[in-house]
C-alpha cells in the first residue's frame, strides 16, 4: 500500500472522500515525516497541536457533508504570510517572536477550504535570496544529493526554499510559496516539485509581508501540476483589501488538464541560451521541445530582445521597492528593539541588529537609486525597461500561445556556494525575473535529472490571466517526462 505520505493531493483527496483513511491519520503521518526530517531545517514553527486539531473538525465537516476543496490536506505556509496568533516573522530577527492579530488573505482562503496548517516555513530574510541561506533561523538543506558527493549539503533555491524542501521531503502535501523575482518556480526546479507565480493580481497580497510591491505575488508549491491546480483554485479571488488584486471570476484550474495541447504554438525564445547555461540543462530543454511536438504542439522560434537587460532592471526597481517597505521596521511598533540614547539612535541600533547582510544590502542599493540626483537615472530609466521587457512579451504572444524555456542556469549547489559574491547568486534568476518583469504566469516543473542525480525543471510562460492553458500545457509535459524520482531515504 503506498504511504500516506507518498500520496498526491489529489489522490489524499480522493481517499478521503472513500473513508480510506481519516484527515487526521493523514495528519499524523506528515507530522511524524516533519519530525523525522527536521535536520533539513524546512520549518520555523511547527504546529502540530494546532493541525490536529484542524484535522479532527476537518473528519467532523466530512460526516456531515460539508468538505470544502482541501479538506483535510495537510499543507505548510511559507513564513510571509500573517497568520493569526502564530509567529510570523519573514525569518528575519526583526520580527521575531511578532504574532499577528490577522490572517492573510491567502492563508485564510486556504484554512477556509479546510486545509491543515502543519507551520511556518522556512525562506530567505524577507525573501531576498535564490539559496534559502539568508535566513536568521538558519539555511534550508535541500533533501536531495549529488550521487557523486551525498555528505555535501546542498542548497533548496529560495527564497521559497522551506516550501520547496518541505513539499520534496514529503513533510507537507503542498506549500504556499511567494515570487517576486523566481521565488516559488527556481527552488521548484532545484528540489523536484512543482510550482507557478500566478499572473500579478490573481492572488491577494494582503497579509503577506512586503518586499517589492508591484513584483510580489503568491502560489502554490506541490508534487503535481494537478494539485497546484487545486491549490490555486483555493488560493485565487478578489480581495478589496488588496488594490493590485483583480476583480475576475477565477476558472476552474483542475478542469483545464485536457491533455490536448494539438494545434498550439509554443514560442522558444533564442535569448534564453546565455554563457553559463549547463549542457545538462539545454538537453532537457530540447527534450522539453520534443514532447510538445510529439504531443501536437508547434515549437516557434520567437524573440524576447530585452531579455538581458531584466536582470539589471529587476536589482534596481525591487531594492527600490524593498527600501520603501522595509522603513516601516524601526523598533517601535512591533518585533526587535534595541535601545539608543536617543530616537535615532535606537532607529540606528535596532535596524542593525535586525536585518541580515543581503537585507541591508538591497535597502542600501534601493535608498541610493531612489536618492535626488539619482531617480531619474536609474529607477525612471528602469521603469522604462521594464515597460519594454512587457512589451517583448506582449509581441510574442501574438504569434504564439505559451512560452517554453529553461527555469535555472543550473541543477541545485552547495551550500556556502557563490556567497561572497551576490551577483553570481542573482544570477539565479536570470530565466524567472523576466516574467516577474512582465507580470505573467510562469509555472516550473521537474523534467529530468542531471548525471549527478539532481532535478532539472523547465518553465511555461501563459499570457496575462491565462494559467488554464499554462496548466494545460504543464500536466502534458508532466505525463512525458514521467518523473518519479524523489529524494533518497525518503
Amino acid at each position: 500500500m503506498t504511504k500516506l505520505t507518498d500520496l498526491t493531493m489529489a489522490e489524499a483527496r480522493d481517499g478521503l472522500a472513500k473513508g480510506a483513511f481519516t484527515a487526521v491519520e493523514l495528519t499524523s503521518a506528515h507530522i511524524k515525516a516533519t519530525e523525522a526530517q527536521r535536520h533539513l531545517n524546512a520549518f520555523i514553527v511547527e504546529t502540530p497541536d494546532l493541525a490536529l486539531d484542524a484535522a479532527k473538525a476537518s473528519d467532523a465537516r466530512r460526516q456531515a457533508g460539508t468538505a470544502g476543496s482541501m479538506d483535510g490536506l495537510p499543507i505548510g505556509i511559507k513564513d510571509l504570510f500573517c497568520t493569526e496568533g502564530v509567529q510570523t516573522t519573514a525569518a528575519s530577527h526583526i520580527l521575531e517572536g511578532f504574532k499577528p492579530p490577522y490572517e492573510s488573505t491567502v492563508s485564510g482562503k486556504l484554512k477556509a477550504a479546510g486545509a491543515v496548517s502543519l507551520g511556518k516555513l522556512n525562506l530567505d530574510e524577507f525573501a531576498m535570496g535564490s539559496s534559502n541561506q539568508t535566513s536568521y533561523f538558519g539555511a534550508v538543506e535541500n533533501p536531495w544529493k549529488k550521487t557523486s558527493a551525498p555528505k555535501a549539503k546542498l542548497v533548496p533555491g529560495g527564497s521559497s526554499g522551506g516550501s520547496a524542501a518541505a513539499v520534496a521531503a514529503r513533510m507537507v502535501m503542498a506549500a504556499t510559496g511567494t515570487d517576486t523575482g523566481g521565488s516559488i518556480r527556481q527552488p521548484a526546479a532545484f528540489c523536484g516539485i512543482t510550482g507557478i507565480k500566478p499572473t500579478y493580481g490573481r492572488c491577494s497580497r494582503f497579509g503577506i509581508v512586503a518586499f517589492a510591491s508591484s513584483l510580489d505575488q503568491a502560489g502554490p508549491m506541490a508534487r503535481t501540476v494537478r494539485d497546484c491546480a487545486i491549490m490555486l483554485g483555493a488560493m485565487a479571488g478578489h480581495d478589496p483589501k488588496d488594490s493590485t488584486s483583480v476583480n475576475m471570476a477565477v476558472p476552474d484550474f483542475e478542469k483545464a488538464l485536457t491533455g490536448d495541447i494539438r494545434g498550439l504554438k509554443v514560442g522558444i525564445p533564442k535569448e534564453y541560451r546565455p554563457d553559463g547555461l549547463s549542457d545538462e540543462v539545454a538537453k532537457v530543454w530540447e527534450l522539453g521541445i520534443e514532447w510538445i511536438k510529439a504531443a501536437g504542439a508547434t515549437p516557434v522560434e520567437i524573440s524576447l530582445p530585452h531579455t538581458k537587460y531584466a536582470l539589471p532592471t529587476y536589482y534596481i526597481i525591487a531594492p527600490a521597492e524593498c527600501s520603501s517597505n522595509l522603513a516601516r521596521y524601526d523598533g517601535l511598533r512591533f518585533g526587535l528593539r534595541v535601545p539608543g540614547k536617543t530616537l535615532d539612535e535606537m532607529y540606528k541600533n535596532t535596524r542593525a541588529a535586525g536585518f541580515g547582510a543581503e537585507v541591508r544590502r538591497r535597502i542600501l542599493i534601493g535608498t541610493y537609486v531612489l536618492s535626488a540626483g539619482y531617480y531619474d537615472a536609474y529607477y525612471a530609466k528602469a521603469q522604462k525597461v521594464r515597460r519594454l521587457i512587457a512589451e517583448d512579451f506582449r509581441k510574442a504572444f501574438e504569434s504564439v500561445d505559451i512560452i517554453l524555456t529553461p527555469t535555472a542556469p543550473s541543477a541545485a549547489f552547495g551550500q556556502g556556494e557563490g556567497t561572497d559574491d551576490p551577483v553570481t547568486m542573482w544570477l539565479n534568476d536570470v530565466f524567472t525575473i523576466p516574467t516577474s518583469m512582465a507580470g505573467l504566469p510562469g509555472l516550473s516543473l521537474p523534467a529530468g535529472l542531471s548525471k549527478d542525480g539532481l532535478p532539472l525543471g523547465l518553465q511555461l510562460i501563459g499570457r496575462p490571466f491565462d494559467e488554464e492553458t499554462v496548466f494545460r500545457v504543464a500536466g502534458v509535459m508532466e505525463t512525458a517526462a514521467n518523473f518519479t524520482a524523489k529524494p533518497e531515504g525518503i
